[in-house]
């Protein structure tokens, strides 16, 4: 994709339609039988590198994402808007007989489905791996759920929300003394759609090898421990109890935490007694070098708080871009703690394209999220907008075969 910054407005827009060289997926098509957060974004991440999806919506209603607001843009949610792009929008109805036979000859000819549906929900429907894999034994089918297609919690509905409070993830996030603490963001939704949709090219490399789909099962709990598992299981199992909550600091490394200056809060990474001198020697406190208290990692941990009201005294007593300017000159790793507008801003992110104008047929210009991989001879490209509700089902149907006589009649059957 060819980019051009707009200066008024200092946005990068997306200019041209078309990817530069040969993306890595093309060829690559995906059936999305998906909604809400983790199955939309493992199908995006696939388009955004070359692969053709076609999002399957319930006619006249869609993925209930759309009307997950405010704001809305147009007639969708922003929320809708930055998960769907370079998709097709196809409406069938699939309780319906002949929305089913419509489905099946789309899989036929389909690499990937993806699906994030309750377990059961596609058995019911009578598109379920077995019934599938009959109609196409090369198909990589994807299931993302709360649980996982198998144990005793499968039938039970999960979100983001549900997966951060089992998973133990709120209570080790947030002040020690507080209340269970939520992310701010959907981060388990999202891991899930990321391993989904690493799971999925690691089936289609599979594929290649042997010519034989599979079924990839990805449970938003599971991504949830399995990032827990890293430290704070581990350390639990290891000492027989959990760390304590600790805000913004780490149990592992300290000074590793969110400090207020005399302006904004700055954070400082800490991860070495390399790094410990220099922050002394930036601060102009070098007796806390060899300190007794202070002298290793493990001792600034053990004296956590008492290291903690010391700097924080410090801090106070500058404005966060000097002492930033000062830790950087010494390589210290550090950053302010931005404000969302201060985000969308940031040099680093109009340089790094990752925020990106594009035309929508229905809002105008709009503003989504750009690619976060950057791949050097295989890019990704923002090629569509996110799709209006059915937009492409008689484009879709007609590249099928389907006359449009026969599509009149899949509209008056109210299949479409």
């Amino acid at each position: 994709m060819v980019y051009k910054k707009n200066r008024d407005k200092n946005i990068t827009y997306a200019i041209d339609k078309k990817s530069m060289k040969d993306q890595a997926l093309k060829g690559i098509k995906i059936i999305e039988l998906a909604q809400l957060a983790a199955g939309p974004l493992c199908a995006m991440m696939l388009a955004d590198m070359g692969a053709e999806v076609i999002k399957i919506e319930i006619p006249d209603r869609g993925d209930s994402l759309r009307y997950w607001g405010t704001p809305y843009v147009g007639k969708d949610s922003v929320y809708f808007l930055s998960l769907n792009r370079n998709k097709k929008s196809v409406t069938l109805n699939l309780k319906k007989q002949m929305g089913k036979e419509v489905l099946f000859k789309m899989l036929r000819n389909a690499d990937v489905i993806i699906e994030n549906f309750r377990p059961g929900t596609m058995e019911r429907l009578d598109l379920g791996y077995e019934k599938v894999m009959s109609i196409n034994p090369r198909i990589i089918y994807c299931r993302i759920s709360g649980y996982g297609q198998k144990g005793p919690y499968r039938e039970y509905g999960g979100y983001d929300l549900i997966a951060q409070g089992e998973s133990g993830l709120m209570m080790v996030t947030g002040e020690e003394n507080g209340p269970p603490t939520k992310i701010g963001v959907a981060v388990v939704d999202y891991g899930a759609g990321m391993n989904a949709a690493y799971g999925v090219v690691v089936a289609l490399l599979n594929r290649e090898k042997t010519g034989k789909g599979q079924m990839i099962d990805v449970a938003l709990f599971d991504t949830a421990v399995h990032w827990m598992t890293f430290y704070q299981i581990g350390s639990y199992l290891a000492m027989g109890k959990p760390h304590k909550r600790l805000r913004t600091g780490h149990p592992l490394s300290t000074p590793y935490d969110a400090y207020k200056t005399s302006d904004i809060y700055i954070t400082i990474g800490c991860s070495s007694n390399k790094h410990w001198k220099k922050i002394c020697e930036v601060i102009d406190r070098k007796n806390l070098i060899d300190d007794p208290l202070f002298e290793t990692n493990l001792k600034r941990v053990e004296n956590r708080m008492k290291l903690s009201n010391i700097l924080s005294k410090v801090f106070v007593k500058r404005k966060g871009d000097e002492w930033l300017q000062l830790f950087r000159k010494a390589g210290i790793p550090c950053g302010p703690v931005n404000t969302i507008d201060k985000v969308v801003s940031n040099a680093q992110v109009l340089h790094r394209e990752m925020l990106v104008e594009i035309e929508h047929p229905v809002a105008g210009k709009i503003k989504v999220p750009g690619i976060p991989l950057k791949l050097s001879e295989t890019p990704g490209s923002i090629r569509l907008p996110p799709p209006i509700l059915g937009q492409h089902t008689e484009e879709v149907l007609k590249k099928m075969g389907y006359s449009i006589t026969d599509i009149k009649e899949l509209k008056k059957g109210n299949v479409i």
